[in-house]
């Protein structure tokens, strides 16, 4: 697990460094600023490094500023875009449903123009997606009637009187207009004075006709939706939140993350988060989607951070006015959600919280999730049950609904260390310090396997090394990689029968305190109490590649879902990311 491990693995986290309190309702201004002053006060880091220190960085403000947007107005950019590319069932079923007209033309000089020309064919499938007031329309029609009796088109007249709806109501409303129009459709004659009356002519008729209609109209820029669009990929851009050349993807309004094809060991350091003097982070995790980074520290802070920089993500607009999500006690556990849009949080106080990670507001706490610290916390498939372990032993399952405990699975004699759903979400896989893992039913709460993985024999071992962290298989959901604290990993079977055993070759000071995986479980990365992170070929079962990666007190480790990218923390020093 990412957080310290004591050298007996017995004993909880030393108590975190504590500064201000916190209401436990989401980010609070003014614990926040509170606890942000005392950690200026502190000289809380320093701003080497290619992610600097984001606690030291001040954001300028001026006068506050707001900016209404009309829902109307969102409404209309989403019609004009449904009528440029020919949506013409979802732009009628929007205005329709949503009682808002778009009444824009491409150019209000051109449809002028087409009206006092009669460019009829051209001008009424514009007006069919108008919305205008019902005589305007009804003389409208009746001006293309007439012309169509003049021009002896009097099946396309005949037909227009009887078949548009505009004309319907006209008979229903005014019978003896219409009664004369389908009389004009009889004759066997038309004379201009009969069809546009005395005093008056088919070129008066229609200039009326447009100045009427060009007052309903207004003409806007094209492709307004994507303009916008660009505009806020471009504000982005100049504020450093998306890297030169970084794809974007536009549905989940973040960078789309990289994928690298073929999976490697890290061998250079890529960026650094630099953390104050008298904390650290105590777990870190990527988010499932790539563009967040999570860490919690001993102050209580939880901040997010950008993988590829290092940076804190200040489109996070609560962290760019300097609020953070935050617990009173350190920060021992962190999970997302499947969709990365929900952070699940643990503390050494016992208790449990639910952070929507866009806005940073608290959806739910438990506080009195355990007794003691949550040493580690998971959300189920449908991301409705939070299930977390704890220094009390126990493994609790918890609604997100309800706010309450609803299971509970006991056998642990000693600290939980990690838990974890199975690949179909029907069993839960525990680990502990008493150096077993356990495999249990979700739904009876029956303990279904317990084993313990071997001993590698190694001098200076412990009887019985506690388990610190497991972690299935991502291409064979039924096998588990098993790290202990010792200098060996295990890939087991769920039954605990051993596939595959991984040795640091490493006889003393040399015990692994963390374990990841790279996404698709061809490496395995052990970190050791020596510092170094050792790349095992999980194929093989062959340690391919070391690395020192910390001076001393090397805590966790967290492996990037998509790329050759690996964080590492300790207890002094920054977060390293690592790329191959």
């Amino acid at each position: 697990m990412a957080r310290s491990v004591p050298s007996d693995a017995r004993a909880p986290a030393r108590d975190p460094t504590r500064s201000g309190e916190s209401s436990g309702r989401g980010h609070w201004p003014d614990a926040a600023l509170r606890r942000w002053r005392q950690r200026q006060r502190r000289g809380a880091g320093d701003s080497g490094g290619s992610g600097g220190s984001a606690r030291r960085r001040r954001r300028a403000r001026g006068g506050a500023m707001s900016l209404e947007i009309e829902a109307t107005d969102v409404i209309k950019v989403i019609l004009q875009f449904c009528k440029e590319n020919g949506l013409t069932e979802s732009f009628n079923a929007i205005q329709n449903e949503c009682h808002v007209s778009l009444n824009t033309v491409d150019s209000i000089e051109n449809f002028v123009a087409d009206v006092n020309a009669g460019r009829w064919d051209v001008l009424l499938p514009q007006v069919a997606q108008l919305k205008l007031p019902r005589a305007k329309l009804e003389a409208l029609y009746e001006q293309v009637v007439l012309e169509m009796v003049e021009l002896r088109e009097l099946d396309t007249a005949r037909a227009m009187l009887r078949q548009t709806a505009v004309l319907q109501a006209l008979r229903a409303e005014d019978p003896e207009r219409y009664a004369r129009l389908d009389a004009l459709c009889g004759r066997a004659y038309a004379d201009a004075r009969d069809l546009y009356g005395a005093g008056s002519s088919k070129e008066q008729r229609r200039a009326a006709l447009a100045n009427a209609l060009s007052a309903e109209v207004a003409m806007v820029p094209p492709s307004r939706l994507m303009a916008i669009v660009g505009h806020a990929v471009k504000w982005q851009q100049s504020q450093g939140l998306l890297p030169p050349g970084t794809a974007y993807d536009l549905f989940r309004g973040t960078a789309a993350s990289q994928r690298d094809e073929v999976e490697t060991y890290p061998t250079s350091l890529a960026a650094k988060v630099v953390f104050g003097a008298k904390t650290h982070p105590e777990v870190a995790v990527f988010s499932p989607d790539g563009t967040m980074l999570a860490t919690g520290s001993t102050d209580g802070f939880i901040e997010v951070w950008e993988p590829s920089s290092g940076r804190l993500k200040k489109d996070l607009t609560y962290q760019a006015d300097e609020l953070f999500m935050m617990h009173d006690e350190a920060v021992l556990a962190l999970a997302f959600n499947r969709e990365s849009s929900v952070l699940v949080s643990g503390s050494l106080d016992g208790k449990v919280k639910v952070w929507r990670v866009s806005s940073g507001q608290c959806l739910r706490r438990f506080d009195h999730a355990h007794s003691q610290g949550v040493t580690c916390v998971a959300l189920s498939r449908d991301g409705t049950q939070v299930l977390s372990g704890s220094y009390d032993g126990s493994i609790r399952v918890h609604g997100l609904k309800s706010g309450r405990m609803i299971k509970e699975f006991r056998g642990h004699t000693s600290y939980v260390q990690d838990v974890l759903y199975s690949a179909d979400g029907s069993q839960i896989i525990s680990c502990s310090s008493d150096a077993t893992v356990r495999v249990w039913d979700v739904k009876t709460c029956e303990q279904l396997h317990a084993f313990r993985p071997p001993a590698s024999g190694g001098a200076g071992e412990r009887e019985d090394p506690g388990v610190l962290s497991i972690a299935l298989h991502p291409l064979h959901p039924e096998q588990l990689f098993v790290c202990s604290q010792s200098s060996s990993l295990h890939l087991m079977h769920l039954s605990g029968q051993v596939i595959r055993a991984m040795q640091s070759g490493k006889r003393e000071g040399g015990d692994f305190r963390a374990m990841a995986l790279s996404p698709r479980g061809e490496w395995a990365y052990a970190l050791g109490e020596d510092s170094v992170l050792y790349c095992f070929a999980t194929a093989a079962g062959k340690l391919e590649h070391i690395m020192q990666v910390h001076e001393k007190e090397a805590i966790g480790v967290a492996h990037h879902p998509h790329r050759n990218l690996v964080a590492t923390f300790a207890q002094e020093g920054p977060l390293f990311l690592w790329k191959a």
